[in-house]
């Protein structure tokens, strides 16, 4: 005679019908739920999916006689021109170099404004410095242009007619000069941005249970202990994300602050001149939006890469604040 455990029959996977089944009735059970997520998914479906077909464009030499469908295929050709041009180099570069300097500048003021805001007494001035500091996220680069023009312009700039003449310096021509830019755009572009990271970190701050910092203070631990041991590392997984969504988009430049700032100086385009603007002046203009989209499509590429690739070694290294 068999013994329970021999006559019992394996457990093998379970049949597609069966999954199926289970679906179906998972679906039944929760209609009402679906049903509520309906227009969600379908918003996202045709905003976000749907259009996801226009990265055809990129291999089609587009006319508008035969259209967006019947236009001959291209091949690799839009990309080819892309970086077969002399300042392909010269415009990845600065891309990349002004990102990395943006993240960085981003995430260190930012968590330290953060902290600061966090340590004042007044609930009243913490109110207001944030509100100061995040103002000028809301701001248009066409009027932060203007703003930066009002400091450096030639003639009626701040700079050089009141500050450096009262110094006894000679007047500084910002708009012809490149080699200042590199300075400028991330003082500027921190400047803007720096309130809405900061805001964003104190939120996550404020979600520190205080008992630590009492317990940590009734063992003698200084400010900058409970800083550097409780505040940032309970806080670390809001910056990991945020400087995940940040690297996703290391090959995108900000349009406004690369061409409203530097008022599209072509004396400037050394240090100034990225992928996009690079990409409006040449294909835009032109009217030849494969090429444009060739460039985006790159750009979306590249910047879906490195998310996952810095994602993994985050992984790797400490799988609890990996984003995915």
């Amino acid at each position: 005679m068999s013994s329970p455990i021999q006559a019992a029959a394996p457990a093998g996977p379970v049949p597609r019908t069966g999954r199926a089944a289970g679906f179906f009735k998972t679906v039944r059970r929760f209609k009402v739920f679906y049903v509520m997520m309906l227009p969600a998914i379908l918003i996202l479906v045709f905003n976000n999916y749907v259009p996801m077909l226009g990265v055809l464009i990129a291999f089609k030499n587009i006319n508008y006689t035969d259209g967006f469908i019947h236009s001959p295929w291209n091949g690799l050709n839009n990309f080819k021109f892309l970086f077969d041009t002399a300042v392909a180099w010269e415009i990845t570069r600065n891309t990349l170099a002004y990102n990395v300097v943006f993240i960085a500048m981003n995430l260190i003021m930012g968590v330290a404004l953060a902290i600061m805001f966090s340590e004042m007494r007044s609930k009243w001035a913490a109110k207001f410095h944030q509100s100061t500091m995040f103002l000028p996220y809301l701001l248009s680069w066409v009027v932060i242009g203007y703003l930066v023009f009002s400091f450096l312009g030639a003639e009626h700039g701040l700079l050089n007619t009141w500050l450096f003449p009262k110094l006894g310096w000679d007047p500084v021509e910002w708009y012809t000069e490149s080699k200042y830019w590199p300075y400028i755009l991330p003082i500027v572009n921190t400047w803007r941005n720096v309130g809405y990271f900061a805001v964003i970190y104190l939120a996550s701050m404020l979600g520190v249970d205080p008992e630590y910092y009492e317990a940590a203070l009734i063992d003698g631990a200084t400010k900058r202990q409970q800083i550097m041991q409780i505040t940032i590392p309970l806080i670390r997984p809001v910056i990991i994300v945020m400087t995940l969504l940040q690297i996703g988009r290391i090959f995108y430049a900000d349009f406004g602050l690369f061409f409203q700032v530097t008022q599209n100086a072509g004396a400037l385009y050394p240090t100034t001149q990225v992928i996009d603007t690079y990409v409006y002046q040449t294909f835009l203009v032109m009217g030849d939006i494969g090429m444009s989209s060739a460039a985006g499509l790159f750009q979306a590429l590249v910047g879906f890469l490195l998310v996952l690739g810095t994602n993994l070694v985050i992984r790797r290294i400490s799988k609890e604040d990996a984003l995915f």
